[in-house]
């Protein structure tokens, strides 16, 4: 079955406990946390006091995704915090393959993430110690920004790549996901649908996550 992760960046903050209900009580198979620092992107969102709060309110599991310099020093607080899945960049750590050990050693399922520019050759070795490899559909660090339609071809290998090397890892997308390109994204073989402004920014996040689900067929 496939997934869809709303993504809290583009929530209302004032109300979060009870935007994350309302979007699990419409269907959603796991809450995205985004994690930024200012300095690996140019933004800054929260840390893991937040996550912690989050998991209090939270039925379902938190996909947290670091977009942070040097997490190494964050996984296992951010482990701590409640993280079901905790994913890094492969640009922003010199020891990609250590740190991936560390998140599962904290208790966490690992996941990785690539920037667009980034090429899928650059994790293909540690694509075996992994559970989760996230592709970015856009250039992280701000909410609502478009699709990159070029990252269709880039999906459909890093599928193919999963598939001949260990076929249990999620692979999960992330920018600019809508109602208007989910059906091709599914297509190129994506199990877990990061969504943020297409789902808090609706009038219905319900009927959105059901019109989604519709086109990917669940």
């Amino acid at each position: 079955m496939k997934k869809i992760a709303p993504s809290i960046l583009s929530a209302d903050f004032n109300r979060l406990g009870e935007e994350i209900l309302a979007v699990e009580d419409a269907g959603a198979d796991l809450i995205h946390v985004d994690v930024m620092d200012g300095h690996f992107v140019p933004n800054i969102t929260i840390g893991p006091p937040v996550v912690a709060s989050i998991k209090k309110t939270a039925r379902v599991p938190l996909d947290v995704h670091l977009m942070i310099d040097d997490p190494d020093r964050y996984i296992q607080s951010f482990a701590d915090a409640g993280s079901d899945i905790i994913t890094v960049h492969a640009e922003a750590t010199a020891h990609l393959h250590r740190t991936v050990h560390l998140i599962r050693e904290a208790g966490a399922k690992a996941g990785v993430s690539i920037n667009p520019a980034t090429p899928l050759v650059d994790i293909e070795q540690v694509i075996g110690d992994i559970d989760l490899l996230l592709v970015m559909t856009v250039n992280p660090g701000f909410g609502g920004q478009k699709f990159i339609e070029s990252m269709l071809p880039k999906i459909r290998t890093a599928r193919d790549m999963i598939d001949r090397i260990s076929p249990d890892i999620l692979l999960e997308v992330d920018g600019g996901i809508t109602l208007h390109n989910i059906g091709a994204v599914k297509e190129a073989g994506v199990d877990i649908f990061v969504a943020g402004s297409s789902i808090f920014l609706s009038e219905d996040y319900g009927q959105t996550i059901k019109d989604m689900r519709t086109i990917l067929g669940d």
